[in-house]
């Protein structure tokens, strides 16, 4: 029986265990990403574990999120991160040059290598036929250690395109059709690799657009194949020699098929305040918009802009929407301003903002309140763009553009004849903004600003546990409900006490003082606790207040790792009508943890209600000895120092 490409490359990098979904596989880890609102967090940790340097192929330090120096905090962050950088060996990619998924496809990626990245949207890369995962920010320490980065093997589902997109039709339309059929949860346990007769079209800024939202259908990863696109691209960036063929075996098997013709959609739209909340922009209609925002690591390559430039050319934006357009990267920066497009886009009435995630990740340019913004991002969480009663929508660039003319959500197809734009021949290449590690790394010191706390530590697992439910929620918590981003609370990303006060404050602004009230206790929620990104902090920050345990009706599979990095038990109710019968402030009691780690269930007692119930722990050998050492830092302290 033939591979499939996923297959291909985890054999490749295989360290232990079996291709069998489901069952626990560890990968050598070729790449490392990190970027600035979680890699001081993934620093300090790797500093931790006592190394002189990175044993990966390449590590590079992004700073892209915390580029607002509104204070002292974010620029003290990025001189730590320079600092550290050169010292420990990894490549930084300074302020300005750009979003790390974006920078990271046009400079480094590699079809074939495998990357662990600490954001959620590192599965760009697999529009480069790379085997990319996001992970929280110790996972990603662990493997610059050059220890393998462990997952339940995924299902692989085919995800077959036919046909040829029409025109004003495009590759975000084909990821929000996917989040449409299946949810954002239709993903989770999975691995989606495209291929059919529609991907040879579909250029590697396009097929990225595709991999990187697949995060938001809660999968592991996704991937195209490395072929003619794909070295072309790598061509016009001068590194051919970085390609080569890759694709699944004729006769690969796989656990699923999902079939779209590419001819049959139109452009779509996600509503608030999810991206699964799709429907067609013609259905949706004429809804006013105060703001449209054009950019983020989904929609801000050099053919998107060019292509919203061609748009907006001799036009002017509509007196009542705000138009902003942030540029992926420095390189798509330089091209637009060389060939006169960022004239145009400027002449319309754009406002520019820097090559960083800014809006996307609520840094900066929140909307008026009650107001309606129209984003290509890949995101539309409730209060995650910082105006809590705003209504975020999520389209195609070509869609953004056609709006911000009109002043309502607009079907671009309206516009008449579409522009083409082709990938370029040659990119500007200039490098000059990425920083090699020191060569004499031992003279190097490392710069800590005031705001760069301590790791918080947590000792061995208690033998049991009693606490309070601190708090119940429902189905589909973020991790921006857990731990909120935007400009006032990220420059904390180092200071784990301060940051500490924001948990759930979009819930519920007294959790935190709660929490240190009663001493920590624990937090009981529905399905699919802990989408989105792979912030570790969501995990981090109530590890720091005293939670000791989530109960869930289930679990994404990046926050589910953070919480045993951390020595946080994730619970899964046995019976799911058990989170009925809980409520906030019950007494919940685990006796026997050792024991229930071994068999993978526990009893609870309610001492509140008298009632009990039992909750799952299925864990892998490792994930075991992980929680039994009371985190992922403790236990790949304690193997170092037996070796």
């Amino acid at each position: 029986m033939g591979l499939t490409l996923a297959e291909k490359i985890i054999e490749n990098h295989l360290v232990s265990g079996k291709m069998e979904p489901g069952k626990e596989i560890a990968l050598r880890i070729d790449q490392t990403l990190t970027q600035d609102a979680t890699g001081t967090m993934a620093y300090l940790q790797f500093e931790a574990l006592g190394l002189d340097r990175v044993k990966t192929k390449l590590s590079v330090s992004y700073v892209d999120h915390n580029t607002l120096q509104a204070s002292f905090e974010n620029a003290d962050d990025h001189r730590f991160l320079q600092s550290i950088a050169a010292r420990y060996g990894i490549y930084f990619s300074r302020p300005g040059n750009g979003i790390c998924h974006q920078v990271h496809l046009e400079r480094f990626g590699v079809p074939g290598a495998t990357l662990l990245g600490s954001d959620s949207h590192t599965p760009t890369a697999g529009g480069l036929g790379m085997l990319a995962f996001g992970a929280g920010g110790l996972d990603v320490a662990v493997a610059m250690a050059g220890r393998p980065f462990y997952l339940k093997m995924p299902e692989i589902v085919r995800v077959n395109l036919t046909g040829k997109l029409p025109p004003w039709v495009t590759a975000k339309d084909i990821i929000l059709e996917l989040l449409r059929r299946l949810s954002v949860k239709g993903g989770v346990g999975k691995i989606f690799e495209y291929g059919g007769d529609g991907i040879k079209n579909l250029t590697v800024p396009e097929r990225a657009t595709i991999t990187n939202m697949g995060a938001e259908l809660g999968a592991t990863t996704s991937l195209f194949p490395s072929d003619e696109q794909t070295r072309l691209f790598l061509k016009a960036q001068n590194r051919e020699e970085a390609w080569q063929p890759l694709a699944p075996d004729p006769d690969a098997r796989y656990s699923e098929t999902i079939t779209i013709d590419l001819s049959t959609l139109e452009p779509l739209v996600a509503c608030p305040h999810s991206p699964d909340a799709v429907r067609k922009v013609t259905e949706v209609g004429p809804v006013p918009l105060n703001q449209v925002a054009i950019g983020s690591c989904t929609n801000s390559s050099y053919t998107d802009l060019m292509r919203v430039a061609a748009i907006l050319k001799g036009k002017t934006v509509h007196p009542n929407t705000s138009l902003v357009i942030s540029p992926g990267s420095r390189q798509v920066l330089l091209m637009l301003a060389e060939n006169g497009a960022l004239a145009d886009l400027l002449a319309a009435g754009a406002r520019l903002l820097e090559s960083a995630c800014g809006p996307c990740i609520g840094m900066g340019q929140a909307p008026c309140s009650g107001g309606n913004s129209l984003r290509t991002f890949n995101r539309n969480f409730e209060g995650r763009s910082g105006t809590k009663d705003a209504q975020i929508y999520l389209a195609s660039p070509e869609v953004a553009a056609a709006s911000a003319l009109t002043g309502v959500l607009t079907d671009p197809r309206t516009l008449g004849e579409y522009p083409e734009i082709p990938l370029p021949e040659e990119f500007i290449i200039d490098d000059s903004m990425i920083i090699p590690p020191a060569a004499d790394s031992a003279n190097v010191s490392i710069v800590r600003g005031p705001n760069i706390k301590p790791l918080p530590r947590r000792g061995p697992l208690a033998k049991s546990l009693t606490g309070s439910v601190l708090i119940k929620v429902g189905a589909n918590i973020t991790t921006d409900h857990i731990m909120p981003a935007g400009a006032k609370i990220l420059p904390l990303r180092s200071n784990i006490p301060a940051i500490a006060e924001y948990v759930f404050s979009g819930i519920d602004p007294g959790f935190a003082a709660r929490a240190k009230e009663k001493g920590g206790g624990f937090i009981v929620a529905g399905e699919n606790y802990g989408q989105g990104s792979s912030r570790e902090h969501a995990a981090l920050a109530p590890m720091s207040l005293g939670i000791t345990a989530v109960f869930a009706r289930s679990f994404a599979r990046i926050h589910r790792s953070n919480l045993i990095n951390f020595g946080i038990l994730p619970l899964v109710f046995s019976d799911p009508a058990d989170y009925e019968g809980i409520s906030q402030d019950d007494l919940l009691h685990l006796g026997d943890i050792e024991e229930g780690i071994d068999r993978g269930e526990l009893l609870v007692e309610n001492k509140s209600t008298g009632r009990k119930f039992r909750v799952l722990l299925p864990l892998g050998e490792r994930e075991k000895e992980i929680l039994r050492a009371g985190g992922l830092l403790n236990l790949t302290k304690q193997q170092a120092e037996g070796e």
